[in-house]
């Protein structure tokens, strides 16, 4: 009896390690199951920029660029080696090398590092991290926190898959 009890213990937590590990990592800040890297390649283009818990005129430049409203209609090109580059509105081209972090413990984040002429990918340190709220394929949300007085609020950014 005393063996069949412990058999039955060690098969129910046996089945509970295969089904956690197959289970997919959820973004805790949106919920949603991480996407696959095949889904954030592509042309993509920003519809919309919006804020959520801050007012607009709070945040006057993002990505060390520009405006959060000059990236409305900006064209993201991602290929699947990690290369890019986006294009702002106004024609002002930034080459970048982008990824995908799972690693983050609660969020799916989107990052990428802005490169210049002769700067290589493994030698730049600084970059920018935004939070994967959906993506599936065709249409991409990305939120960028903003600290404000302690307390997070975000850019939202709206994309559209064109390519």
């Amino acid at each position: 009896m005393k063996k069949i009890v412990q058999f039955a213990v060690a098969a129910s937590a046996l089945a509970v390690m295969i089904l956690s590990a197959c289970s997919s990592s959820k973004n805790t800040v949106t919920g949603v199951a991480n996407v696959s890297r095949g889904k954030f390649t592509g042309t993509w283009v920003i519809n919309s920029v919006t804020y959520e818990g801050i007012v607009q005129q709070a945040v006057t430049n993002v990505f060390d660029q520009a405006p959060p409203a000059a990236f409305v209609n900006s064209k993201w090109q991602l290929t699947n080696s990690g290369n890019g580059i986006y294009t702002l509105a106004d024609g002002t081209s930034q080459t970048i090398f982008w990824s995908v972090n799972n690693n983050t413990g609660s969020n799916q984040l989107f990052q990428f590092k802005k490169l210049y002429q002769g700067d290589k990918a493994s030698k730049v340190t600084e970059g920018y991290q935004l939070i994967v709220a959906a993506n599936d394929g065709n249409m991409m949300t990305l939120k960028s926190p903003v600290d404000l007085g302690g307390k997070t609020a975000y850019v939202v950014y709206m994309f559209s898959k064109t390519k």
